[in-house]
């Protein structure tokens, strides 16, 4: 079964639609204009159960089907990024320092696509939550939107989000059950000891020689502490010290990003950091601050739910694909881990990579995202 042929038919809408989210682009919390947009096309869909201003700027809307039964939440990301588009494109944007440079315009066009349809028909029995979510990039939206009581409020019983895919073949499906995305940390360590001459080290305490250790030591958390079979990622990204090539600096700071998959892992992790620093800090009469700041959690899908929404994929879409699992992260793991579901990748050709200045939703696939969602809702919950 392809598209959906009353969805292909909105296509010039849903082109119209993505074309003017990507000109105005919105970032983290603050997507009031875009959830205005968003409001104002359900509001003409004929939707009445509109419930604002959820993590901020967060939409949740309730489509009733024809007769009782369960709730099947839809999730679209709002946000855009904090970067200077390149793209060249007649609709690019005209907010500057900002750009739908992930493809979050096209996630909502698709999720408002479907919503139409559904509002239209009301093939299926129970109710539908679609949710637009602000603050993906920055600010684990889903997350606020979770501990804001959304689940329970509207008696969601299962959820799924899609996410694009530059480099994909077009309308290609590709997800896995369990992990799919990692856990995403990160590691803060600020560094005290003794400036002076450069020329007299031995009446400094110096800051630079306690970093370099503590960085190769950590090195040693992903060879030494961790089981062969489990995955993990400890990347040293920033050093900062020093001001002239004759000052031993007072101070000094670093930081990691820390990817897992497994929660006893990142325990572990978080553990050796703190053994380490600390220890070598002690070794070599330095203070030592450490954060270990834990971000978005792995994104887990449910085996069932993803049996069944790849068995859709495969219906609407041009082919399906068990994927390996990717160390980025994504916010959508907080529903995961409220409710069972799952989050697919939909490819969308060749172009430009994610967070890239010249990248862009390729509104061709719109009409396959929007009529996955449809066909979720219709097959989970069948009239008759």
């Amino acid at each position: 079964m392809p598209v959906i042929n009353r969805i292909a038919d909105y296509a010039d809408d849903l082109t119209a639609w993505r074309r003017h989210l990507h000109q105005n682009p919105e970032t983290r919390f603050d997507c009031h204009e875009t959830a205005a947009f968003v409001v104002a096309r359900l509001r003409e869909f004929g939707i009445t159960e509109i419930h604002e201003g959820i993590a901020q700027t967060g939409v949740v809307a309730i489509i009733e089907g024809q007769g009782a039964g369960p709730t099947i939440g839809l999730r679209a990301d709002m946000d855009a990024l904090p970067i200077t588009e390149e793209t060249g494109a007649d609709y690019a944007s005209v907010v500057p320092g900002k750009m739908h440079a992930c493809g979050h315009d096209g996630h909502t066009t698709m999720l408002l696509g479907a919503a139409r349809y559904l509002a239209e028909t009301r093939n299926f029995v129970g109710r539908v939550a679609l949710i637009f979510q602000p603050a993906e990039e920055w600010g684990g939206g889903a997350g606020v939107m979770v501990e804001e009581g959304i689940m329970e409020r509207f008696n969601i019983g299962q959820v799924y989000g899609v996410h694009n895919a530059p480099g994909l073949p077009l309308g290609e499906f590709h997800s896995r059950a369990g992990p799919l995305m990692a856990a995403v940390d990160t590691l803060w360590v600020t560094v005290k000891g003794r400036g002076g001459h450069g020329a007299q080290p031995e009446e400094c305490i110096d800051p630079v020689a306690a970093i370099v250790a503590m960085v190769g030591a950590l090195q040693t958390i992903v060879s030494r502490n961790r089981k062969g079979t489990d995955s993990l990622v400890l990347s040293v990204t920033q050093i900062h010290t020093g001001s002239a090539d004759n000052i031993i600096p007072e101070t000094g700071w670093f930081c990691a990003t820390v990817r897992t998959y497994d929660k006893a892992v990142q325990d572990m992790v978080e553990a050796r950091c703190h053994e380490i620093v600390t220890g070598v800090a002690a070794a070599m009469g330095v203070s030592a601050e450490i954060d270990f700041e834990r971000g978005y959690p792995a994104t887990v899908n449910h085996e069932a739910e993803t049996a069944f929404a790849m068995g859709v994929a495969q219906d609407v879409g041009a082919g399906i694909v068990e994927c390996e699992p990717d160390m980025g992260a994504e916010d959508f793991s907080y529903m995961l881990e409220r409710r069972p579901g799952a989050y697919l990748f939909l490819g969308q050709g060749e172009g430009a990579g994610l967070h890239h200045p010249r990248y862009d939703f390729n509104d061709a696939v719109a009409p396959v995202g929007a009529s996955f969602f449809a066909r979720l809702v219709e097959t989970a919950q069948p009239r008759g």
